[in-house]
């Protein structure tokens, strides 16, 4: 699992050989996880609550061009 950016309470990764739609995991220091697509930002599996990951899903929204190419680079 390729960690993308790290932060104080989760990280994003993405995983090598996955599903599409293209998407992306939050996981919190605690071990709840959310999958979010990369293109509508629509949280698909949740553990964790919006809130709870808000920096992470910010950070994302930014830097959805590099997410998306990571994605494609680990799933070709």
């Amino acid at each position: 699992m390729p960690l993308i950016q790290r932060f104080l309470n989760c990280v994003i990764y993405i995983n090598a050989r996955d599903h599409n739609p293209p998407h992306f995991h939050v996981r919190t220091n605690d071990g709840r996880d959310a999958m979010v697509e990369i293109e509508t930002f629509k949280i698909r599996l949740k553990e964790i609550g919006r809130r709870d990951i808000s920096e992470a899903l910010t950070w994302a929204t930014d830097h959805c061009d590099l997410l998306l190419a990571k994605f494609k680079e680990y799933n070709p």
